[in-house]
């Protein structure tokens, strides 16, 4: 294996809802993310009774479906999307 090589990983982040307005997740954290290579976009619902995942074709699609205008923020995680192997 080169030990030299940068291979691209997926980038982690944070939804925070600002205002609910659907009255449905609340304020605050409400998902956490992964933007892969591809673009696409995975989350996990991290509030309420049923915690579940979903895909989305880019981190656009995602927010907006669950963007509610300018009310939720995207927080990242991970500044760089390239690792050292």
């Amino acid at each position: 294996m080169n030990k030299n090589k940068r291979v691209k990983v997926g980038k982690r982040f944070l939804l925070k809802r600002v205002v609910d307005d659907s009255g449905v997740s609340g304020t605050g954290y409400v998902a956490m993310g992964i933007e892969w290579p591809s673009g696409k976009v995975t989350i996990e619902w991290i509030v309420g009774e049923h915690i579940s995942q979903e895909s989305h074709e880019s981190l656009e699609d995602c927010m907006a479906i669950h963007g509610h205008g300018d009310h939720t923020i995207v927080e990242w995680i991970d500044r760089l999307n390239t690792r050292k192997i």
